[in-house]
């Protein structure tokens, strides 16, 4: 009898490098007293994205920092600034486009640091809190809304900005919008909902627009619910659980592999990167480190880029 259940392959990432002691100062920040119930934190790692030349962008959320990491593991800070860069994805044109859960979409020129707001507010209403972000082909922006919403406040929001500078409200009533992606024919919107454990699908229509939006995996367990998403070749979907680790789920979406850490990680977010995309590169936040592993699974090329 055919059975669509795979034995679930585990994975195991090892550290391929940690934030510098000469970034590291343990203190309390505005960002830390209400997302990490007052406690003092050295970092809080996001937003993984590779550049041409193989330099990995992360951000450092309550700190205000971008930092570049180039292949052999040197972290450089491209800026500190005043706001709580969250994702970051690379611009073809050479920018680092920013989801700044206190300033909205930034834009930085990681060639000199400089950083200018691009969207601060949405129809002059202001953003909740971005979170995370994702480029098509076509160059429209995806982003979620994120802020402090969850089940008893289902008020997060979906929106994409359009390359020619229009803003549309694609989702809303989200229990927390987090990570996003799309799927290889960029006809189905994915988005991580953090506090309902669920990743949801957006269907999108041939005018761009959403119907039939609904649940395309459940979890459970962890300590936060899905985070990151990225996509792979196959049309595979990664999902960043924390608590658990990084789960890929088959295009039927189910569950082939998990990608661990030992120790206790704190797994958020993540980038393929290498020759043939076959390294997934995962943000542990809270420890401050990079994580890396093997996957037999090719990531999707990131349209940004190119």
């Amino acid at each position: 009898m055919f059975n669509p259940f795979q034995k679930l392959e585990i994975i195991e990432a090892e550290t391929f490098t940690s934030v510098p002691a000469e970034f590291r100062k343990r203190r309390r920040t505005q960002w830390s007293d209400h997302n990490r119930h007052g406690q003092e934190v050295e970092c809080f790692l996001e937003g993984p994205s590779f550049d041409r030349n193989g330099n990995l962008f992360v951000v450092d959320i309550p700190f205000g920092r971008v930092f570049r990491i180039s292949p052999e593991g040197t972290w450089t800070r491209v800026v500190e600034y005043d706001g709580w860069p969250n994702g970051l994805k690379l611009h073809k044109d050479g920018r680092a486009f920013i989801a700044d859960y206190k300033r909205g979409l930034m834009g930085l020129d990681v060639s000199t640091g400089a950083i200018e707001p691009i969207l601060e507010t949405a129809y002059s209403e202001g953003f909740k809190g971005l979170n995370d972000l994702h480029f098509s082909s076509r160059g429209d922006l995806y982003f979620t809304d994120q802020g402090q919403t969850g089940i008893t406040d289902p008020s997060g929001r979906v929106f994409r900005y359009r390359a020619d500078g229009s803003l549309e409200k694609l989702a809303v009533n989200v229990p927390s919008p987090n990570g996003i992606t799309l799927n290889n024919k960029e006809n189905q919107v994915y988005v991580a909902v953090t506090r309902s454990q669920q990743i949801w699908r957006l269907p999108l229509m041939a005018d761009g627009q959403p119907s039939k939006t609904g649940v395309a995996i459940q979890l459970s367990g962890g300590h936060a619910g899905p985070d990151g998403l990225e996509m792979d070749a196959e049309d595979g979907i990664l999902v960043c659980h924390i608590g658990v680790g990084v789960w890929r789920f088959d295009p039927s979406f189910l569950a082939t592999h998990l990608i661990v850490g030992r120790g206790q990680r704190f797994l958020t977010n993540m980038a393929f990167g290498g020759a043939d995309l076959k390294t997934l590169y995962v943000t542990d936040s809270l420890n401050g480190e990079i994580l890396r592993a093997k996957v037999p699974f090719a990531g999707k090329r990131m349209f940004g880029l190119q």
